[in-house]
């Protein structure tokens, strides 16, 4: 428990904080549409149903507020490197922008629901109210119109008005219905099978962000629910004058005599999200213009596992260890853009990543650059854009673990390091690193080997052949499989990958070696 605190205090008094916001506010205005004076009457047709509705709404215009921020990747990165004061504390959360943009997803999706359901509850009972002819206080409200068209509480002014048609016909029903199935799209395209297996599917569908906040902003405007007016509760408040609507007689000349005036509620949401959109219409200009400077593809290495690599150059381009890149090919598709780990070090005058094929794009950009001819694809690039592996250099002692493709970030790293050997930079705070690389299969080690060889070798005649423990685990194989292959390799080597580290066949038992660094470097 001590330890957890010390890893995820920051993460915890966020998400603490982002709940108590969420319930301060429903309660505030639940409360607040539950009882005040001025709602006396709309409470008469509508009931508890109101608050219910206008709680939830205050509540998803705060998260609406927020959902866009955590992907403000330019916002992210210029917060990582601004702030020294609790710089690692601060990283940490930003490493959890994801996790947190998909809460508020989900927290809309709940709050939604909530706010629809309670709104069918309303239509219902104007429906029944303007329907109603007993002499109740709902039916006599539901009627003012009659008297004067100004003078309306209940929207609904016609028997034969159907819950259906003010859903689909009403400024507030219309963009009501769009922007929540704008949002069940977004978030049943955004569930990791399809992601993963159907990126395109979620990438496009995503995009309905912009139809969501559209509507969102003008779903109010109509102001379909209506309170007092200030002016009329002065003259004739509900507490004592509401009994007057039921019971007035023709020649009534009581004060209450005279018949409220109502208001509707200002449409408000625009005031919560006109920043953030503001914030996020700079950010997407930043990227067009960012992706519209030219990217020269220097070099194209295919390597095994159909794994391909490409170098490339950029006007002044900067990046750190761990970064990555969004990638677009126009000739594979002109809106998709992909995120890719670099794996070069910022000591070299290029930056590369590697692509795997893992679908539809990824399989269709690898044959193009294996298919080209005379005239290189043309490639766009926005970034680079930080991660949790910049830190890595602050630690004297660090654990990098890595799984198939997942190993890019680690390339990196591990380049960089062997430049500041070379260069023999005396600032170079880590003194151990120990890596550990999970394979399913022998044809995903292919590509780093060389890497890694190379590293073995020059740590080794510079006398620090003990900076770099690594591990690597072949996870495809069982043991009997690999019994027979050490029959026909060299055994002064690696059977599998041909390095001086023996490669281990299963998955690693991470109490063990997390308890083995922790004995080795004792605090």
């Amino acid at each position: 428990m001590g330890n957890w605190l010390v890893n995820h205090w920051f993460s915890a008094a966020v998400l603490a904080a982002w709940l108590g916001i969420n319930i301060f506010l429903f309660t505030y205005y639940f409360l607040f549409f539950d009882r005040d004076e001025r709602y006396f009457y709309t409470r008469a047709i509508l009931g508890s149903a109101l608050a219910w509705a206008r709680a939830s709404a205050k509540c998803l215009n705060f998260n609406s507020m927020l959902i866009l921020l955590p992907v403000c990747r330019n916002l992210l990165s210029f917060l990582r490197g601004s702030f020294s004061c609790c710089r690692r504390t601060l990283r940490k959360q930003l490493d959890h922008n994801l996790t947190f943009h998909k809460l508020v997803a989900y927290a809309l999706a709940l709050l939604t629901a909530v706010h629809t359901i309670a709104h069918l509850f309303n239509l219902e009972r104007y429906n029944h109210s303007q329907q109603a002819n007993d002499g109740s206080l709902h039916a006599v409200l539901s009627k003012m119109h009659l008297q004067d068209s100004n003078k309306w509480l209940n929207p609904i002014h016609s028997n034969q008005t159907t819950v259906e048609y003010v859903a689909f016909t009403t400024i507030p029903g219309l963009t009501g219905v769009i922007i929540t199935l704008a949002l069940i799209l977004m978030v049943t395209s955004s569930t990791e099978f399809i992601r993963r297996n159907y990126f395109e599917v979620f990438w496009y569908t995503h995009h309905l962000f912009i139809i969501y906040f559209i509507g969102l902003v003008i779903h109010g405007v109509a102001g379909l629910v209506r309170g007092q007016t200030e002016e009329s509760m002065k003259e004739v408040h509900p507490q004592s004058c509401a009994e007057f609507l039921v019971n007035k007689s023709k020649e009534c000349r009581h004060k209450c005599c005279k018949e409220p005036e109502f208001g509707s509620i200002p449409a408000e949401s625009w005031k919560w999200v006109l920043a953030p959109v503001i914030l996020y219409i700079f950010e997407r200009i930043l990227r067009i213009w960012r992706a519209r400077q030219k990217v020269v593809v220097t070099k194209v290495v295919m390597h095994p596992a159909k794994v391909l690599e490409l170098q490339m150059q950029k006007k002044g381009f900067r990046m750190e260890v761990g970064q990555y890149i969004f990638v677009n090919c126009p000739a594979v598709s002109l809106l998709e853009w992909h995120p890719f780990t670099l794996t070069s070090a910022p000591e070299e005058d290029f930056f590369s990543i590697h692509i795997r094929a893992a679908g539809d794009w990824t399989e269709h950009i690898i044959d193009t650059f294996q298919q080209q001819k005379l005239e290189m694809p043309r490639i766009k690039v926005d970034g680079p854009f930080g991660t949790a592996s910049e830190d890595v250099f602050l630690y004297e002692v660090a654990m990098l673990v890595g799984a198939g493709i997942g190993v890019t970030p680690f390339a990196s790293i591990l380049k960089s390091i062997w430049y500041r050997f070379q260069q023999n930079d005396q600032t170079l705070k880590t003194k151990k690193i120990y890596f550990y690389w999970l394979c399913r299969d022998t044809g995903a080690f292919t590509w780093f080997n060389d890497l890694l060889a190379s590293l073995e070798q020059k740590m080794a005649e510079s006398g620090k052949a003990d900076f770099l423990t690594y591990r690597l685990f072949l996870t495809g194989w069982d043991t009997s499989i690999a019994n027979n292959a050490a029959l026909h390799f060299d055994t002064v080597t690696d059977t599998v990958t041909g390095l001086r580290q023996k490669t281990i066949f299963g998955r690693p038992r991470w109490d063990t070696e997390f308890s083995a660094v922790a004995t080795a470097h004792p605090r």
